[in-house]
């Protein structure tokens, strides 16, 4: 098989998948916006070819790049991928000037764009929070007064909790629209009081063949205005659990409502106080934020690996068994320096629980501190893995809270 990946070398974990499509004996041809010298090395190994586009983003002319560059070479391949959000709709519009079956224009605009996607469940009976498109300050204002406070306000097609607000009153709203002025169009939305949740899933003809629950620990967004805070997320176990199987329901039925047929999932969801299920968004690609690392260690699996198999032989053959709870704890460096000058509490911690902390990645003393609003992983991460949950949050609590990156 003969696929074409969009940005095979970024972001971070991007070359663990097309390595993965060649070590399934799939040939693989990248298309990016990275010069090919700027590839890692055993990413330019993993690829048959490599074409970069005079502009990735403008969709149509890559398109047309595209194909004329495939024609002159006299070749032609079997599927088209893309795993980072900004790419999901290239790649379908790739599909159609190629003649090759996958996620349409249609559909992966429906996984990008936020309002067409919750009319799309609101449709199907699926709850979500209410919600307007709003392209201009009246717009929002008009929206605001039919939401009510709190509410929401976001990017149409942005990923993650990038220019995300939250506005208690009216007089938080003045401020939220200047700040997004960059944003051409934004959602407004039913602010929903309760814990955020993924639901991810690979799956292959439609069916689900490997699914996973991550529970954020505070939610995304708390933890992107509080720097001082490390973000945990955990990869749970037990998706059998009532409080945890409403969110596996929702999250099946949101992809049969939109249609999802092969690839990686990323939803996030909320359960609240009553215990309902609420949707918040999907993407038709893979979690960043070390996500799918968490999703190994949790089931002793490789989900890279496994959705290489499943886009390229329609399986997933490994046992993909929940056998452990896998927390990231994510670190910020604290003070004012620009490197990292110490570690603090990491020492005690490794005598009591190392056999239980299987990743320990952090950024080296003495090398430059990370913008923790431009990289997920801030100055770096660490797991703790363990069958019962209740252990393993109070390891990740601790790995939270005495662990002390230190920048001077």
């Amino acid at each position: 098989m003969r696929v074409l990946l969009i940005s095979p070398g970024f972001p971070a974990d991007m070359p663990y998948f097309t390595r993965a499509l060649a070590g399934m004996g799939a040939e693989v041809i990248g298309v990016g916006d990275q010069a090919d010298t700027e590839l890692a090395p055993d990413v330019r190994r993993a690829l048959i070819g490599y074409y970069r586009p005079s502009s990735l983003w403008d969709e149509d002319a890559t398109v047309d790049e595209v194909g004329r560059w495939l024609g002159s070479h006299g070749t032609s391949v079997d599927r088209v991928e893309c795993l980072w959000e900004p790419g999901v709709v290239l790649a379908a519009k790739l599909r159609a000037g190629l003649g090759i079956a996958g996620l349409s224009v249609d559909q992966a605009t429906a996984f990008r764009d936020k309002e067409t996607m919750k009319q799309r469940l609101d449709a199907a009976g699926i709850r979500t929070p209410h919600h307007y498109r709003a392209r201009t300050s009246v717009e929002v204002d008009a929206a605001a007064a039919t939401v009510g406070y709190p509410l929401v306000v976001k990017p149409i097609a942005g990923a993650g909790s990038a220019d995300t607000h939250v506005a208690a009153g009216p007089d938080d709203l003045g401020s939220i629209i200047e700040s997004l002025r960059h944003v051409p169009e934004v959602s407004v939305e039913e602010y929903i009081d309760g814990e955020e949740l993924t639901y991810d899933t690979v799956c292959a003809g439609g069916r689900v063949l490997f699914e996973n629950v991550t529970w954020y620990r505070p939610k995304p967004l708390v933890t992107r205005l509080n720097p001082w805070i490390s973000q945990t997320a955990i990869c749970l176990r037990d998706l059998e659990a009532p409080e945890i199987a409403v969110g596996v329901d929702l999250g099946r039925r949101v992809l049969a409502a939109l249609g999802f047929d092969t690839g990686f999932t990323h939803m996030e969801w909320f359960r609240t106080s009553s215990g309902e299920a609420v949707f918040g968004e999907i993407g038709a690609r893979a979690p960043g934020g070390r996500l799918p690392h968490g999703m190994n260690l949790s089931a002793d699996v490789d989900v890279f690996a496994g959705w290489a198999e499943a886009v390229c032989a329609g399986r997933f053959s490994q046992d993909g068994s929940k056998r452990y709870n896998a927390a990231l704890v994510f670190k910020r460096a604290q003070g004012d320096g620009t490197h990292i000058a110490r570690i603090d509490g990491l020492e005690p911690l490794l005598c009591e629980y190392g056999s239980l902390m299987p990743v320990i990645d952090l950024v080296p003393v003495g090398e430059r501190r990370r913008d923790w609003r431009q990289v997920v992983t801030g100055d770096g991460w660490m797991v703790a893995r363990h069958p019962d949950l209740a252990t393993t949050i109070h390891i990740a609590d601790r790995l939270a809270s005495e662990v002390r990156v230190i920048a001077g």
